[in-house]
């Protein structure tokens, strides 16, 4: 699923490429129609013609693109989602259903081959009540050490699910949690409550150091995740623990075999020896 990370590499690409383009015309799968939705008695397909593509913005794991005449574009590429930018003569891409011709000759396409993906047309308020949703933002001053301990004080719950919470961090997902827990040398079933300052303070540094050496790399990609040209992301390598624990390999910090639990109905990988469980 794309996380952060992936979410801003979108942005970071997407944003020159579309801004001041205006929109001629909308295409909807018609075994998808549900791709594209709006306000209630708002026909987003025949809304979007006409307007003008402005600043590309990102919070948490969803794109926030402004349009002209004070609409906006709210897009969750929730698990399998891909937002292109390709020629309009460009044939159908793989599970595409959904094409904005621009008046450059371009056309953004969303694809998704799961259909948990939506682009939504929304108001200010919508994305006034999007950002009330969501927690801090992992990578301003928002998330120092301090805001941490306040929002995990008195939480029972594993570290591993507090830090899934959206409306605690937004934008962190499991890749990343399991990432900045191995790094931070912190159990993932630790109460999130239990943590001290300096456990916190390490996991403020890690969580930041992950999410920023992944943009760097343009993302992580498995299977589906692409960026706007069409590229897989290349932060895969970079991984030290995430997807390894079921095949036994050793911790690239200690030797040790990682080892593999479901927290919360999400597969977590750590090692035993670096993230010893207190008692």
């Amino acid at each position: 699923m794309p996380e952060l990370p992936e979410v801003e590499t979108v942005k970071r690409i997407l944003d020159p490429l579309i801004m001041g383009r205006t929109i001629i015309s909308v295409e909807v799968d018609p075994d998808f129609p549900g791709v594209l939705c709006g306000p209630d008695g708002v026909d987003a397909s025949r809304t979007l013609p006409g307007l003008s593509l402005q600043r590309v913005s990102r919070r948490g794991k969803y794109l926030i693109v402004g349009l002209s005449d004070l609409w906006h574009l709210i897009v969750h590429l929730r698990m399998t989602g891909r937002l292109l930018v390709v020629d309009h003569d460009t044939p159908a891409v793989r599970f595409e259903h959904l094409r904005m011709a621009l008046d450059d000759g371009n056309d953004i396409r969303f694809a998704d081959q799961r259909k948990f993906g939506r682009v939504e047309l929304a108001t200010i308020e919508d994305v006034k009540a999007l950002d009330r949703r969501l927690g801090v933002e992992p990578l301003t001053h928002g998330l120092s050490p301090y805001r941490l301990q306040e929002l995990f004080r008195g939480r029972k719950a594993p570290v591993k699910s507090a830090m899934l919470n959206q409306h605690l961090i937004a934008g962190l997902g499991n890749i990343y949690v399991d990432e900045a827990l191995f790094r931070a040398g912190i159990h993932p079933l630790t109460p999130a409550g239990d943590l001290n300052l300096i456990q916190i303070t390490a996991l403020v540094e890690a969580i930041q150091y992950v999410l920023k050496l992944a943009i760097r790399n343009q993302g992580t990609t498995f299977a589906n995740f692409e960026n706007p040209y069409g590229e897989a992301g290349g932060n895969k390598s970079y991984l030290r623990v995430y997807g390894k624990g079921r095949r036994g390999e050793p911790c690239p910090r200690c030797g040790a075999e990682l080892e593999r639990l479901v927290i919360g109905g999400r597969g977590t990988v750590y090692c035993p020896l670096c993230q010893p469980q207190e008692v």
